[in-house]
C-alpha cells in the first residue's frame, strides 16, 4: 500500500471514531441537530427591532372630524394603539411616569379651524426616551404618518409628490435582516463548541496517549479532529438555512453555490479558532470560558446587533479581524441584494486569508501541543 493511501487510510479511521464519539451521547445528537434550530426560530423572533402596537395616550382638546382623522392615521397603521383617553395635559405626563403609555399625544384646540384656515395646527407628541431605539423608530413612524395626512389635506397646487420605495427589504421588516446573521451566529457558536473541546476531551479522558504512540502524525489527528466537525456544521448550515427560508420565509436572491463556498471558508476560520482554543486550554472548563470569551466580543463586533459605522473608529479597524463580520456581510448580500463573488470578492479574500492563517497557527500551536 502508498504511503498517500496509508495515510487517507489513517484520516479516514481517525473521523469515523471522531463521529463515533460524538454521536455516542443522545444528547450530543439534540445539542448538535436540535438546538441550532431552536436557536434560529427565538433568535429569529425575539431579535426584532420592529415597532407596533406601541402604547398611546391621547388627549383631545378640540375633538372635530380633524382631529380624529389624525388619531386613525395613527392607529390604523398598526404602529399606534390608545390605550387611554383623557381632556387634562397632566395626564399624559402621568401615562409616561407610570410606564402605562409609551408615546402621549396632545391635539390643541382649534386643529381643525386652524387646517381650515390654512394654518399649520401645532401638535404635541411626547415620547418616552428611556429606550431609545423604540422612541426613534416610534417618533419616525408617528412623523411620517403625520407628513403623509398632511400632504392629502393639503389644499395647495404645488405640493410635491414624494414617492419613496426600499429597495432588497420592501416591508423593512427587521427579521429579514436579523435571520440571515443569526444563521452566521449559530455556525460560528457550534464550530467554537465542538473543537475548543476537542483535545481537552482526550486528554481528561486519558485517550490522548493512546493517539500519541499510534502511527497517526499530528497533521492526520488535527484533520481527523477537524474533518468531522466541518460535515456537521455543514449540514447545520443546511438545517438553519432551509427553516429561515421556509418559516421565517427569508428571501434568498444570490446563487447557492456562493453561499456554500462562503460557508465553507467561514467554517475552516472557526474550526480554526476552536482548535486553537483547545490547545491552550487544560480543562474543559477553561475551554468553554476561552470560547465564550472570544464569542461574545465577535458577535458585538460583527454588526450583528449594532451597526458598524456607529462604532468608534478604534473598534470599526478591530471588527477587519472578525470574520464573523465578513460571513454576515456575504449573507446578508447573497439573501437580500442577490450579490455574488463579483460584488463580495473582498469579504471572500479576507475569509479565505483568515481561514489559511487560521490553520495554520493552529496546526503550529497543535504540534507542540503534541
Amino acid at each position: 500500500m502508498s504511503r498517500a493511501r496509508l495515510r487517507a487510510l489513517r484520516i479516514r479511521r481517525m473521523v469515523i471514531k471522531e463521529l463515533r464519539q460524538l454521536f455516542r451521547d443522545p444528547r450530543t445528537k439534540r445539542v448538535i441537530f436540535v438546538a441550532p434550530i431552536i436557536q434560529l426560530v427565538l433568535f429569529g423572533y425575539a431579535v426584532n427591532t420592529d415597532v407596533r402596537n406601541v402604547a398611546t395616550a391621547l388627549v383631545d382638546h378640540d375633538r372635530t372630524i380633524e382631529s380624529r382623522q389624525l388619531v386613525d392615521a395613527l392607529t390604523s397603521s398598526g404602529y399606534f394603539r390608545v390605550v387611554s383617553t383623557s381632556d387634562r395635559s397632566a395626564d399624559l405626563g402621568r401615562a409616561l411616569d407610570a410606564g402605562d403609555a409609551l408615546v402621549g399625544l396632545e391635539i390643541p384646540a382649534g386643529y381643525g379651524r386652524d387646517l381650515a384656515a390654512g394654518r399649520a395646527p401645532a401638535v404635541q407628541l411626547l415620547v418616552d426616551g428611556s429606550n431609545s431605539n423604540t422612541a426613534t423608530v416610534a417618533q419616525g413612524y408617528a412623523l411620517r404618518i403625520v407628513a403623509n395626512l398632511g400632504a392629502r389635506m393639503s389644499t395647495s397646487r404645488a405640493e410635491i409628490d414624494l414617492r419613496a420605495r426600499a429597495w432588497f427589504n420592501p416591508s423593512l421588516e427587521s427579521r429579514v435582516y436579523n435571520v440571515p446573521a443569526v444563521i452566521g451566529v449559530i455556525v460560528l457558536l457550534m464550530c467554537l463548541l465542538l473543537t475548543a473541546l476537542a483535545v481537552v476531551r482526550e486528554r481528561e479522558v486519558g485517550t490522548l496517549e493512546q493517539l500519541l504512540v499510534s502511527p497517526l502524525t499530528a497533521g492526520e489527528l488535527m484533520l481527523g479532529k477537524t474533518i468531522p466537525v466541518a460535515g456537521i456544521a455543514l449540514v447545520q448550515m443546511s438545517l438553519v438555512t432551509s427553516v429561515a427560508l421556509l418559516w421565517f420565509d427569508i428571501p434568498l436572491r444570490g446563487p447557492v453555490p456562493t453561499l456554500v463556498l462562503a460557508a465553507a471558508l467561514f467554517i475552516l476560520a472557526g474550526l480554526s479558532l476552536g482548535l486553537f482554543i483547545s490547545t491552550i486550554s487544560a480543562t474543559q472548563q477553561e475551554a468553554f470560558l476561552a470560547m465564550f470569551l472570544f464569542l461574545l466580543p465577535a458577535i458585538i463586533l460583527s454588526g450583528f446587533l449594532y451597526p458598524i459605522d456607529t462604532m468608534p473608529e478604534f473598534f470599526q479597524r478591530l471588527t477587519l479581524a472578525n470574520p464573523l463580520r465578513h460571513f454576515l456581510e456575504i449573507v446578508r448580500g447573497i439573501f437580500l441584494r442577490g450579490a455574488g463573488i463579483s460584488e463580495l470578492w473582498v469579504q471572500f479574500v479576507v475569509l479565505s486569508g483568515m481561514a489559511g492563517a487560521g490553520l495554520a497557527v493552529a496546526t503550529w500551536r497543535f504540534r507542540r501541543t503534541l
